[in-house]
């Protein structure tokens, strides 16, 4: 009998580009996923104003736990 590691998404700080390539992971770079899933968040306002509000920075190389948590509220968590 195998059992079968659990895949659930744990809400933790992430790089950007990590974050990126578990919501993207088929993108065929980590630019690509970068830029993807920068488009999800820029163009759903809800989401973007709910970062700005934390305090989130855009030149930030990490997302914080409070910010991934967000990302995963508003785009749901990642596959």
């Amino acid at each position: 009998m195998t059992m079968e590691k659990d895949k659930s998404f744990e809400i933790r700080a992430y790089g950007k580009s990590e974050l990126a390539l578990l919501y993207f992971p088929n993108a065929g770079s980590t630019r690509g996923a970068l830029c993807n899933l920068n488009y999800w968040i820029s163009h759903n306002m809800e989401l973007s104003t709910a970062l700005r509000d934390c305090g989130m920075s855009s030149k930030a190389k990490f997302y914080t736990p409070k910010e991934v948590a967000l990302i995963a509220h508003f785009l749901g968590e990642p596959l």
